[in-house]
């Protein structure tokens, strides 16, 4: 007789088993902001979990895998498929693939599960839901305050109070303009400086320079390599960020603040103003309270589609 060799019962790391109450609280507020979606005119959509890696955004590094962010396999096609990392990058596909049909703008909602190939810690994980909601087709600053608007009303619908939950938007413009007054071009540059100032909320200015210059080592010895930026842009940086983080300011008291820094953004800067501006009149005319969304600068958001406004 021969010992049977049972495998450990454990869960892959970053992802999590859900029991009756979560679900049944997970279809409550589905149902909830579904219903808020359409009442704004938005259309549900449902994409596959699976996508081809070019659409998801994605490149292949120097590997024989593409494992950059995204649990990948290769296709019996020799084509690798990766599970998708989010809800937009379905979207520009699927927009793609049927612009003719569509109607302009186009405006949908989608939920569902997500993957992310990241190092998975406390809240967070490798699996995770995400209710999207998305405007294709129009670029004006009013789309966005609707969809603002919109997710203002569908945190309320969840359940949430209002004291409750605040939504802080900014625009990656402003940060472009002190790129381009500090000389920065290169595209991969910018994007490691515009996660490092992402986690300004987490780290701190401290942890936010450490990773504008030459990179920072956390708490559990991981090194994250810096955006290498110029010593006297860091000071720039820092000295916006020090300017525009005010959590109690107003819509308006933050775009003066922007407004006095002035020639230090450049025409980038100028465009986010005025982007962020005729958002606030929008706002305003839907009665979408001072509290409700506030103006904070020191969001950023590190994937690279993000060229505008983000929240």
């Amino acid at each position: 007789m021969t010992d049977i060799q049972r495998p450990e019962a454990r869960s892959p790391r970053g992802f999590q088993d859900r029991r009756g109450s979560d679900l049944s609280a997970e279809r409550r507020i589905i149902a909830r902001v579904s219903e808020v979606y359409e009442r704004w005119g938005f259309e549900g959509l449902e994409t596959p979990a699976l996508e081809y890696v070019d659409a998801l955004g994605k490149f292949l590094p120097d590997t024989d895998r593409p494992n950059e962010g995204v649990l990948a396999l290769e296709d019996d096609d020799d084509q690798w498929i990766a599970l998708r990392y989010d809800h937009t990058a379905p979207l520009a596909r699927f927009a793609a693939q049927n612009w003719e049909t569509l109607p302009k703008p186009y405006r949908r909602y989608a939920y569902g599960p997500v993957w992310r190939n990241e190092k998975p810690g406390p809240g967070r994980l490798r699996q995770f839901w995400q209710c999207d909601a998305d405007t294709v087709g129009s670029d004006r600053p009013e789309a966005d305050a609707e969809i603002l608007a919109m997710g203002v009303e569908g945190l309320l619908a969840t359940g949430l109070t209002p004291d409750q939950a605040v939504i802080r938007v900014s625009n990656r413009k402003l940060f472009d303009g002190l790129f381009d007054a500090g000389g920065i071009t290169d595209t991969n540059q910018r994007l490691t400086a515009l996660r490092a100032i992402d986690k300004f909320d987490r780290l701190g200015i401290e942890g936010v320079r450490l990773l504008l210059g030459e990179g920072r080592l956390d708490e559990s010895g991981d090194y994250t390599k810096g955006a290498n930026l110029p010593v006297a842009l860091i000071g720039a940086v820092e000295t916006f960020l020090a300017s525009v983080s005010n959590a109690e300011a107003s819509r308006s008291e933050v775009l003066d603040t922007i407004a006095n820094i002035g020639a230090g953004l450049g025409q980038a800067g100028d465009a986010a103003l005025k982007e962020l501006a005729a958002i606030d009149r929008a706002l305003n005319a839907m009665g979408v309270g001072q509290d409700a969304v506030k103006f904070d600068p020191t969001i950023v958001r590190g994937l690279e589609y993000y060229t505008g406004t983000v929240f």
